[in-house]
């Protein structure tokens, strides 16, 4: 006899993650499902998350969601890439942006195009040729589609994620979804399967599925599941954050970038939002007291702070298995990276992504499906994570005893080998399914001081006046497409106002 079929789907966890989940559910899954959450006001939530990358569009785009009118309700800007300050060396800046950088020629790719004019003396900084960068750095902005001479803009979000939650779980609860507010006390299993959450109020509810989304607890994959985890800490050993939001300065402008600015033994991020600036220092506690983190943080703001640091403890690394029996882990219930490259909220919208692509119909088909998820995730964290730990290996920075040890680190072998294979030769090498696009690794691994060595060969058939001509071009082109738009906050204020905040 086949298994009865799954109709009930439990998610533990609100948040981001639990919210992200449950309306992508109720917009995918129909009504032959049954969408429960489980979450409780008195557990606060990490919050982690405020900058993103392009993917969350096609997020939103799935659930029907306006642009402007999530803009609006979140506190949101744009964001067309980040910028690392001092990562290199002091006093050196570089973007990470999310558009095209230049134009190949024939089959040769632009970095190519770049290494050879570099050569020859004509070339400007790698990110000049990039309308997202010129863009980002002159604050403008508008949704353009691309012509003839210059690519589209390409752009994420910077938002308020307490704000995103509940923006969501208005659209779940519109849905279908049941929100259970309490504490879960208990977890009723047989083996490894999940029967029930039992809640401190004696309520129990069962369900076929269950979504863990309890953030760093991982009350039911780790705790209950015993799922083990692979620590990277050797790798990226900040395992400390302090956060604060504060207040515009006077006339300061409403950047579209995210900033993420090295400091002594970490890093700081700068999320401009519509109504704050959200700020945090990630740092190792090997090599720098909270204390002193708290106070690198507090006096480099733009404004006043407006409310009390708050600490974040968290361990780089990832569950053994996302998805065990019936009970499947998203977000920080799965592993953490540092949110570097914003990869937080992609990894929930990635693993939601998965899990609708593996749903199962009855209990006969998890083993399978759970074995293949749990080879998906491992995999995507992985490449993010050696993409994290290019930005602290290739460095010239060797002031602190944190730089000298990340300078001096052996790094996966598969790092070490895309590493040399640039420098050497300006070729990327990369997995077809992987997050991050040559573009990118070309931007960070020019960025942080490892240009190609020698340009491809093909680029010798163009005199060194042609080359010069054509990245002249590049330039005039770039800027004045970057010169003709709008305003980041002109456009913010025409078509996504902020709305007052709600929670």
């Amino acid at each position: 006899m086949p298994d009865q079929p799954f109709q009930r789907l439990v998610i533990a966890g609100g948040g981001t993650a639990g919210w992200m989940t449950a309306a992508a559910l109720a917009r995918f899954c129909g009504p032959a499902w049954q969408i429960h959450l489980v979450e409780s006001d008195a557990i606060g939530t990490v919050g982690v998350g405020e900058a993103t990358i392009p993917q969350v569009r096609l997020f939103n785009a799935g659930l029907g969601i306006d642009e402007a009118d999530f803009l609006g309700a979140t506190q949101g800007t744009l964001k067309l890439g980040i910028e690392f300050v001092d990562w290199w060396q002091p006093g050196h800046r570089y973007m990470h942006n999310f558009g095209e950088v230049g134009r190949g020629l024939g089959v040769v790719p632009f970095q190519h195009w770049w290494a050879a004019a570099r050569a020859a003396g004509v070339a400007a900084d790698y990110g000049h040729y990039s309308l997202n960068e010129r863009a980002a750095r002159m604050g403008r902005f508008a949704p353009f589609a691309g012509d003839n001479t210059l690519p589209p803009l390409v752009w994420a979000y910077h938002f308020d994620a307490g704000l995103y939650a509940a923006y969501l779980r208005r659209y779940a609860q519109q849905r279908g979804v049941t929100r259970h507010e309490g504490r879960i006390a208990r977890v009723e299993t047989q083996g490894e399967t999940i029967l029930a959450l039992h809640m401190d109020d004696g309520r129990r509810l069962a369900g076929d599925l269950f979504i863990d989304c309890s953030g760093f607890r991982s009350l039911l994959l780790g705790e209950t599941l015993a799922s083990g985890w692979h620590d990277w800490s050797h790798w990226l050993p900040c395992d400390r954050a302090v956060a604060v939001p504060c207040a515009h300065a006077p006339g300061g402008p409403l950047a579209p970038y995210t900033r993420s600015t090295a400091r002594a033994a970490g890093w700081q991020w700068r999320i401009p939002l519509q109504h704050r600036i959200g700020n945090g220092h990630v740092f190792s506690s090997a090599h720098l007291s909270e204390d002193e983190a708290t106070a690198v943080l507090l006096a480099n703001l733009d404004g006043p702070a407006l409310a009390e640091p708050r600490s974040l403890r968290f361990q780089a690394g990832r569950r053994d298995r996302v998805w065990i029996g019936n009970c499947m882990a998203i977000g920080l219930s799965a592993g953490f990276l540092e949110p570097l490259e914003s990869t937080s909220i992609h990894l929930i919208q990635s693993a939601i992504a998965r899990l609708l692509a593996l749903l199962p119909g009855d209990a006969g088909e998890l083993p399978v499906l759970a074995a293949e998820a749990n080879r998906q995730a491992a995999r995507e964290m992985e490449w993010i994570r050696d993409f994290i730990i290019l930005h602290y290996k290739a460095t010239a920075r060797a002031d602190t005893p944190f730089w000298a040890k990340m300078q001096a680190m052996d790094v996966p072998p598969d790092l070490a080998d895309r590493i040399a294979l640039f420098q050497a030769t300006g070729r990327i090498r990369r997995d077809h399914d992987e997050l991050f696009t040559e573009l990118a690794w070309a931007q960070v691994l020019i960025g942080q001081g490892l240009p190609p060595a020698r340009p491809h060969p093909l680029t010798g058939g163009i005199g060194r006046d042609d080359l010069a001509g054509f990245m002249t071009s590049l330039d005039r082109a770039i800027a004045a497409g970057a010169a003709a738009l709008p305003g980041h906050e002109d456009w913010l204020a025409k078509h996504a106002p902020a709305r007052e905040v709600r929670s």
